[in-house]
């Protein structure tokens, strides 16, 4: 399918994945079934956009799999291929959108956009918010330039790095509880309000050139597992994932970082093993820190583990597998030089621009005049 508003002055390529906003009602519960196509049908277009429609693949999002989100990034990679392309949105569901987004934008390089959207109410609700969301997206697709990936939503521009979903069920789902959001769109405006904090990009990894969802003489893929701690936790799952051959685990820590004696023991023992570790904490918002022993952030970093910052479970997952799907990384330079590269995505920016002063914004127009 392919709509234009007013000449395609600017070309956007929307790309499926499924979701809530492809949702419809199948007498139990709702399920990812309306096409690309089906969803663009709702949702004007921005004046002077030309879109066009790749359907994917069509899942819930609970049911994403690394597979999927690599097929998705070389789709986005081969996409862009194409000069004529002004951006990308993806519509996709909300529960593990966080970390598709956190992967499309580790390994992005292009000045051009990609924004991720979905819907908070399924396909077809007359309260649905799903139109206005594509509208947004694609408004902000076919305006900005070297933002990386962008998360609209509800009318707010996050970058991808940090944004999570807040809300189970409300329409404002996404934001990043450290960290302010990127900007807004609203009434035929995209105000951008600071540059996003980004890593340099990693290329394309090996295993994005060949994923196909659900193939069955597909390479297996590195195993990342996440394990949390609590009071009375103990070692038994995080020595349980070593021994199902996880090369990298991410651990949900306590406040800034902390957890027992004997799980530091244990992250001793699995990185001995080349196994990868990163320490996230359970807490919403702030930075993890080396404060506590006997067991917390300062054992667990002499034990081999790196902390993630202000990234949450989900993203540091994703940094993990990033960092072993990577070329010339953890596979062929052994554990240290994968710690090196997971240490740089997990501390993220190379460079960052300061926020503009206050009262100050930079119009939709204005970032464009930038490319």
């Amino acid at each position: 399918m392919k709509r234009t508003n007013d000449g395609g002055a600017r070309r956007v390529v929307v790309i499926s994945t499924g979701g809530t906003i492809a949702s419809r009602w199948q007498g139990t519960g709702y399920a990812a079934d309306a096409s690309g196509d089906d969803v663009l049908a709702t949702a004007p277009l921005p004046e002077g956009v030309t879109v066009e429609v790749i359907d994917l693949f069509n899942v819930n999002s609970s049911r994403m799999t690394s597979a999927h989100q690599l097929a998705l990034l070389r789709t986005v990679h081969e996409t862009f291929a194409d000069p004529g392309v002004d951006g990308i949105v993806v519509t996709h569901g909300t529960d593990t959108l966080e970390e598709t987004a956190f992967l499309l934008d580790l390994h992005h390089a292009d000045p051009r956009p990609v924004v991720l959207t979905g819907a908070q109410r399924p396909f077809g609700t007359g309260d649905g918010d799903g139109p206005g969301n594509l509208y947004d997206a694609l408004q902000v697709a076919a305006s900005v330039r070297d933002l990386g990936v962008l998360v609209v939503f509800d009318g707010r521009v996050h970058a991808a790095r940090g944004t999570v979903k807040t809300q189970t069920l409300a329409a404002d789902a996404f934001s990043d509880p450290s960290a302010e959001r990127l900007g807004r769109v609203g009434f035929s405006r995209v105000d951008i309000e600071r540059q996003p904090e980004r890593p340099a990009p990693l290329p394309l990894p090996a295993a994005a050139r060949t994923a196909a969802p659900g193939a069955a003489d597909a390479a297996p893929l590195p195993r990342v597992d996440i394990i949390t701690h609590h009071s009375d936790g103990d070692p038994f799952l995080l020595n349980a994932a070593v021994s199902a051959g996880a090369r990298g685990i991410v651990l949900v820590a306590t406040g800034a970082g902390n957890a027992t004696p004997e799980i530091a023991a244990a992250v001793a023992d699995a990185v001995a093993r080349g196994v990868l570790v990163a320490v996230t904490t359970r807490v919403p918002a702030g930075p993890l820190a080396e404060m506590y022993t006997g067991g917390g952030a300062v054992d667990l970093v002499a034990a081999g583990a790196l902390l993630t910052g202000t990234l949450r479970a989900g993203q540091a997952r994703i940094a993990l597998l990033s960092t072993l799907l990577a070329e010339g990384a953890a596979a062929a330079g052994g554990p240290a030089r994968g710690g090196a590269l997971l240490r740089r995505l997990l501390e993220g920016p190379v460079r960052a621009e300061p926020a503009l002063a206050t009262g100050g914004s930079r119009s939709a127009s204005a970032v464009a005049a930038r490319a």
